[in-house]
């Protein structure tokens, strides 16, 4: 049976249009995105068995080109649907620190950088510019490293925060062993951007390390 032959009030998108999106299972918003299925397998039983052999949704939607475009029912074209859904969810939240104060939104923040640097496979340095209200000017991705480190330059911090005319900063990275705790190395390389900026008259507000489980902040436990 077809999805246009079960009852209207199980259909995904007109349960969707119905009740809202939160009334969805996994399965049946990933089939909202595919649209359709393949031959005998409707776009819900489709989106189980990807979520099934990928382990989770979150793991579908973080697999890399070559990994997923080889599973059945997921090819070019639906993968680039999915990394567009994942890339629109992630500018949404930054909508959010844009409309206000960042500083008056931890939560928008978190949620934020979570989305952001989470699933990344590498570790990445991030920044994001604030003016003189704490309201976001930019976020940029200053350096990338290996699984374990991110050479971070504190030249290069300096320059790109005078570029953006920013009057406050707040640091992100990740850690993708999902550790939450901060390394010698990162309190260090803190220090270092903090002393260095406060030549400048620019305030380092917070820095955030984002791990499988949240993100640790140096603020909240004493370290800025």
């Amino acid at each position: 049976m077809t999805i246009r032959q079960w009852p209207l009030c199980e259909r995904p998108r007109e349960k969707l249009l119905e009740r809202g999106a939160h009334s969805l299972s996994d399965a049946e918003l990933l089939a909202v995105l595919l649209g359709s299925g393949t031959r005998g397998r409707s776009a819900v039983e489709l989106s189980r068995a990807l979520i099934s052999h990928f382990g989770s949704l979150r793991e579908l939607l973080s697999a890399e080109r070559a990994r997923a475009c080889a599973q059945a029912g997921l090819g070019p074209a639906r993968y680039a649907t999915l990394k567009a859904a994942v890339e629109l969810a992630r500018r949404h939240f930054r909508e959010a620190l844009r409309s206000g104060p960042t500083l008056a939104a931890p939560e928008a923040t978190r949620t934020f950088l979570f989305a952001q640097l989470r699933d990344r496979p590498y570790e990445v340095f991030c920044c994001l510019y604030l003016d003189n209200r704490h309201r976001l000017i930019a976020f940029e991705e200053l350096f990338r490293g290996t699984i374990d480190r991110a050479g971070v330059h504190p030249r290069e911090v300096l320059r790109q925060t005078l570029l953006h005319n920013a009057a406050a900063v707040i640091f992100a990275h990740n850690h993708p062993s999902g550790v939450l705790e901060p390394s010698q190395a990162d309190e260090l390389i803190t220090r270092r951007l903090k002393e260095a900026l406060a030549l400048m008259d620019v305030r380092v507000l917070d820095h955030f390390i984002v791990g499988d489980g949240g993100c640790f902040s140096f603020s909240e436990h004493g370290l800025i």
